[in-house]
C-alpha cells in the first residue's frame, strides 16, 4: 500500500476527528454537567456519552472530507 493512499488519507481524518471530538466533548461535557448540575456519579457517565458522541461526530465528518478530497491533487 502507497504512503499516499486513499485508504491512509480516510483513516488520518477520522483519527484526527476522533481526537479532536474527544477534547472538544470532553470540556463542553464537564461544562454542561455542572452548569445544569447533574447528580453525583451521573456526571462521568455525562461526560462519557458526551465526549464518545463527539469524537463518533467529528470523526465521521471528517474522515467523509478525506474521502472526497481523495481523489482530487493539489
Amino acid at each position: 500500500m502507497a504512503k499516499d493512499s486513499c485508504l491512509a488519507r480516510i483513516t488520518a481524518g477520522v483519527a484526527v476527528g476522533g481526537a479532536v471530538g474527544g477534547a472538544v466533548g470532553a470540556v463542553y461535557g464537564t461544562y454542561e454537567a455542572v452548569r445544569y448540575k447533574v447528580p453525583g456519579l451521573m456526571k462521568i457517565r455525562y461526560v462519557g456519552q458526551t465526549t464518545l458522541g463527539s469524537a463518533a461526530i467529528f470523526g465521521l465528518f471528517l474522515g467523509a472530507g478525506s474521502l472526497i478530497h481523495c481523489g482530487k491533487s493539489y
